[in-house]
């Protein structure tokens, strides 16, 4: 879908006249720029731009949207992104291994994230940490379900999660400190400082830092992390702020697995290992050092109208040494054996050893206010993206490779008893490297986006996006390929039904490059995805407890399949053509608030089913159905001092199946409690337990008949935490 710039640029210049009458109407001060205000602990009741960037509150976004306040964070003792993400409505997450993991919702990958609401590229491969990263840097994480292209540009049509930082906004010396302890040796250290840097508190910074030293249920793995945040913020006039600062997080996971544990015995039968087992080994690493550098100007002027510009440098480093386990591959019968249930033969482990970096520059400008059109106001935003990511990846074999082939396939003789041999430990590795990984990937993007008040009731919301997105180079083979001028439209209506409630429908679309090619040799068009919303937004108890209900359809289109009438040249030996994709369609539900004080709550329902264009379920180790609750009490006229609370994260069975093996987990149910007793008006107490009934259950399964791979990974069996805050 390509469209000339002039229609969009006529429609931008129609809106933008009416602004020269009314430049002067309001006057809007500094105390504007930040407008997030909270209800409750649990529920964020002003505006967010995570979805169109017109700065909406939560009803305004005629789009489900989830939000986990700060608050919450401390309530549950969530650590990572995806930890957060297991308890966000409508998201499921899958550990590949200890520092990889994969995150859906509504039947798709959610591969866009932002920070502060500005669109940043994941690291190529998720090896570089950030699904792990900590979020105590954060004020609160934004969650928007659906496709979300306006602002995110390429991706699937499934989710998109902001990480919105916290501010350097104290003109007093303010912080806390808190001490955490727990199952497995658990230490952790967090301080967190904010004051004014200047007398008139005119510049003010904050600094954020974390020491994590953990052990795991795994045998051998240790996790090790170093997070240090620091930003400053400058009032330059009444009307203009300028925002910089940096992290570093690195983070240094020891006796770290690649990959999971056997699922399947050679003669067909389950098998089933305690869960400390590992495929890792005490030498094996997956180190990562995250570095951010970032620089935000915010500008409002005399009319009322908003100019942002964002610079954020993000710079990634990883070095991994690792065992890979899997089957053996047979030449003569092209089938791969598995794991002897009696010897313990069967496997081979491949030694591997990487260096990768992948840097980005990114740069976002948006401008957005409001316009008086037909006696009536309404909103406009306008912004460009731009970004740059390069990446490279090393490896080093291990000499000498051992199995005869071009990888190392070294024989697991026992697996039962494979860690007290000299077979597995750490080779000597050979000093030259192979880049078989090299990849500069450029996108860019214009959108702009408008929200008339048709009526007092009705609402509506239109707008674009121009979108390039290219990439060129290695990816263990020829990487080339992109798209340019894709035209990503963004249509919603909301209409208030009365004061508390409102519905909304919406129709928003996302793309993504393929990287095939059709019988004429050019690029296939990128998979599209659109999606298809229809909800009802209330509030109650005056505004104190929020509740979306909301039906959704998404159709994933144009996906690259093989073309069955191309007939093979020397130059081109293989074809594709654009076929109808996946489709999902479900429905969700979701409150939030505090209907009473001292009593917060959280829930959320989802469901979903998706299958392929010849009906075939996808997805399926993706559970359809998930619960999440999360409720807390505080005892205020009995003993205020004392919370209270617990919360049960529910979901529906699934599986990974191929044509020889299917590996099922069944439904399951996991408890979490907390209790937190202030000492006083400075320093609490917060005990945590989760998984209070043990539950064993799989985060991750797969099952491939032709490579062999059947494996899975153990979820987090029962465990605790003690946390001490001192806040000043």
């Amino acid at each position: 879908m390509r469209y000339h710039l002039l229609p969009l640029s006529a429609a931008i210049a129609a809106v933008l006249y009416p602004l020269a009458a009314t430049a002067d109407q309001t006057n809007n001060d500094n105390d504007q720029i930040e407008k997030i205000t909270v209800t409750g602990k649990y529920s964020v009741s002003k505006t967010i731009d995570t979805a169109t960037g017109l700065g909406l509150t939560l009803r305004e976004t005629p789009q489900s949207v989830s939000i986990l306040t700060a608050e919450r964070i401390q309530d549950q003792a969530l650590n990572t992104v995806v930890d957060v993400v297991n308890n966000a409505v409508g998201l499921s997450s899958t550990k590949v291994d200890n520092v990889r993991n994969g995150f859906t919702a509504r039947g798709f990958a959610v591969q866009n994230y932002q920070i502060d609401g500005v669109p940043l590229s994941w690291s190529l491969g998720g090896d570089a940490g950030e699904t792990v990263s900590d979020v105590s840097l954060y004020e609160r994480v934004e969650v928007v379900r659906g496709a979300t292209g306006l602002l995110t540009g390429a991706g699937d049509p499934s989710a998109s999660i902001n990480l919105v930082r916290k501010h350097a906004d104290a003109t007093e010396l303010t912080g806390s400190i808190q001490l955490d302890a727990g199952s497995w040796a658990k230490k952790q250290v967090t301080a967190d400082v904010g004051s004014k840097l200047n007398s008139d508190g005119t510049v003010r910074g904050r600094l954020v830092a974390k020491y994590v030293d953990n052990n795991s249920f795994q045998n051998y793995y240790e996790d090790h992390k170093t997070i240090l945040y620091g930003v400053v913020d400058t009032d330059i006039t009444n009307s203009t702020l300028l925002r910089v600062g940096m992290v570093y997080n690195n983070n240094d996971p020891h006796g770290a697995m690649w990959g999971g544990l056997p699922a399947v015995f050679a003669d067909g039968s389950a098998a089933d290992w305690d869960v400390s087992t590992t495929t890792g080994a005490d030498w094996t690493r997956w180190e990562s050092t995250n570095k951010n550098y970032f620089a935000n100007l915010n500008h409002m002027f005399s009319n009322g109208w908003q100019l942002v510009a964002n610079y954020n440098r993000m710079e990634y480093e990883t070095q991994s040494r690792l065992i890979y386990m899997s089957g053996v591959f047979n030449a003569a019968t092209g089938t791969y054996t598995a794991l002897d249930a009696e010897t313990g033969a069967g496997l081979v482990g491949q030694r591997y050893n990487a260096h990768a970096e992948n840097n980005s520059n990114n740069f976002d400008l948006q401008l957005k206010g409001d316009y008086e059109l037909f006696s009536r106001s309404h909103e406009f935003v306008m912004g460009a993206l731009y970004s740059k990511q390069k990446m490279y990846t090393d490896t080093y074999n291990p000499n000498p490779i051992v199995g005869g082939t071009a990888y190392d396939a070294n024989p697991v003789t026992n697996f039962y008893d494979w860690q007290h041999g000299n077979t597995f430990g750490e080779p000597e590795w050979d000093t030259t490297a192979a880049r078989n990984q090299e990849l500069e990937t450029e996108q860019k993007g214009f959108y702009a986006a408008t929200r008339l008040a048709i009526t007092d009731e009705l609402k509506v919301i239109a707008g674009g996006r121009i979108s390039s997105w290219n990439r060129e180079g290695i990816n263990w083979g020829n990487a080339t390929f992109g798209n340019n001028g894709e035209f990503v439209p963004y249509l919603g209506a909301l209409y208030d039904l009365n004061e508390q409630h409102r519905i909304y429908a919406s129709y928003t679309e996302i793309f993504n490059p393929q990287n095939a090619r059709t019988a004429d040799g050019s690029f296939i068009d990128p998979l599209e995805g659109k999606a298809y919303e229809l909800g009802l937004k209330s509030s109650f108890f005056d505004d104190r407890l929020h509740t979306t209900v909301a039906v959704f359809k998404i159709d994933q289109d144009n996906l690259a399949v093989s073309d069955p009438n191309f007939e093979p040249t020397p130059d081109q030996l293989s074809a594709s053509i654009g076929a109808k994709g996946t489709e999902s369609e479900g429905f969700e539900f979701e409150v939030v608030g505090q209907p009473i004080d001292g009593w917060n709550v959280t829930a959320g329902y989802s469901q979903f089913k998706a299958e392929n264009a010849d009906g075939e379920r996808v997805q399926t180790d993706t559970p359809r159905k998930q619960l999440k609750l999360f409720t807390t009490y505080q005892f205020q006229e009995v003993l205020p001092e004392l919370t209270v609370g617990g919360g049960i994260n529910w979901q529906s069975e699934a599986y990974s199946e191929s044509a020889t093996t299917r590996i099922e987990q069944g439904a399951y149910s996991l408890v979490n409690l907390m209790a937190r007793y202030d000492i006083n008006d400075s320093m609490d107490i917060q005990v945590n337990v989760e998984n209070l009934f043990d539950k064993k259950y799989y985060a991750y399964m797969t099952s491939n008949a032709l490579y062999g791979y059947n494996f899975y990974h153990y979820g987090t069996p029962r465990n605790f935490t003690v946390s001490f805050k001192y806040r000043f």
